[in-house]
């Protein structure tokens, strides 16, 4: 079953066109990386999901549910913004508080849940006015109030770019705690993040999927194995470059290290380490350089 399916949305803004037919299909309980370029329509895609962008054309649905303009289904989805509001003069269980009578829950649940995903974002004990927090703060709340409903669905908008690096590997094992409970559609631009727990991600580009799947699958299908390769003389490098190029291997060199790409990385590399032994030559360095995200989306963002 998937939780959000998309078909042939199409959006346009003062004859622009942002969304041209895109089509999203996001399994139920997964984390999905939703990443593009900044003005791809990432947002715009996820304001019509959540019922706050009519699209032009095109169908929605959650949990095999219809979206229309103005209506969603607020017990079942969790919204983080790239920017959370608030109001400065409440203090955070004052905003959980309003936001759970907003969502229906009862003054039982409010408490308990509140004292959780409190807990949860680490902001157990802050008393002071929400006026008063940093950005990292009011995004850790902004987690909080999103958690609050216990949602099936957790829609996030960058989600982890305004915290420091304790911030974000906090926020990523939130959303890896969540893996099988909560789906979540996870859109943001770093892609190291979308790496560390995702299991699928979709690229937009100029407002089509242009890839989507597995992350392992996109990886080994557009990615490339390269073997990085040190040698402290540089007549050793040189020999090696020169030994390389006439059995046709494809290598280049960069600050006297060489990048040699390969397609199976097991037999290549027991016949790369097998050259090296016969020239008698010893690296300083042998790395093996897994196909990347990154790798994968600059492919596609460049037209390559």
């Amino acid at each position: 079953m998937n939780a959000l399916t998309l078909a042939n949305v199409t959006k346009q803004f003062g004859g622009k066109k942002i969304l041209q037919g895109v089509d999203l299909a996001v399994p139920a309980g997964s984390i999905y990386g939703f990443v593009g370029e900044n003005g791809a329509g990432k947002t715009t895609t996820l304001k019509i999901l959540l019922g706050l962008l009519a699209a032009d054309s095109g169908s929605v649905s959650l949990f095999q549910n219809p979206v229309t303009f103005g209506q969603v289904l607020p017990e079942k989805v969790g919204y983080l913004p790239d920017v959370p509001s608030f109001y400065p003069y409440m203090r955070a269980g004052e905003y959980l508080h309003y936001a759970g009578k907003i969502a229906g829950l009862s003054r039982e649940q409010i408490k308990t849940r509140s004292e959780a995903v409190l807990a949860q974002v680490g902001l157990t004990g802050v008393n002071k006015r929400i006026g008063n927090y940093s950005r990292g703060m009011k995004q850790r709340l902004g987690l909080a109030q999103a958690l609050l409903n216990e949602p099936e669905l957790l829609i996030c908008d960058e989600p982890t770019s305004a915290l420091d690096p304790l911030g974000r590997k906090a926020f990523l094992e939130i959303f890896q705690s969540l893996k099988g409970q909560t789906t979540i559609l996870f859109s943001t631009h770093l892609l190291t993040d979308v790496e560390a727990i995702c299991d699928d991600v979709a690229i937009l580009h100029q407002g089509k999927i242009a890839l989507a799947g597995s992350l392992s699958e996109l990886k080994n299908t557009h990615g490339h194995y390269v073997y990085e390769l040190h040698f402290p003389k540089v007549q050793d490098t040189q020999r090696l470059m020169e030994l390389l190029q006439k059995a046709d291997w494809a290598v280049t060199e960069e600050r006297q290290v060489l990048h040699v790409t390969v397609t199976d990385y097991q037999k290549d590399g027991q016949r790369l380490l097998q050259l090296i032994t016969e020239a008698k030559l010893v690296p300083e360095r042998f790395e093996l350089v897994k196909p990347s995200l990154e790798e994968v989306f600059l492919k596609v963002v460049q037209g390559q």
